[in-house]
């Protein structure tokens, strides 16, 4: 079976009160891993939870009905809008 070995060259410092680092540790030991790797494991999941959260938009029955609507049936440009797309590509080509 080959093994992957992975390189974590970066740090990330953290000051904490003593109670924390002891909770820290607890749960560390009863997840047999190091205080290290525990700390490291939870603020992965925390990290990609919030960055979950703040990808997904929930909208209610009515905003997702107006949403599929606009989709459905686009609104016509109006001049301005042709406009601004004929300085978009006059910029861009």
């Amino acid at each position: 079976m080959a093994t992957t070995t992975i390189s974590r060259a970066e740090r990330l410092d953290a000051r904490l009160t003593r109670e924390e680092k002891e909770l820290i540790e607890t749960a560390a030991s009863l997840r047999g891993t190091s205080a290290s790797d525990f700390v490291r494991m939870a603020t992965r999941e925390a990290a990609l939870s919030t960055i979950r959260e703040h990808e997904v938009l929930v909208l209610s029955k009515k905003a997702k009905r107006a949403f599929v609507e606009a989709l459905l049936k686009p609104p016509k440009p109006t001049a301005r809008a042709f406009a601004a797309a004929r300085r978009l590509k006059e910029r861009t080509v």
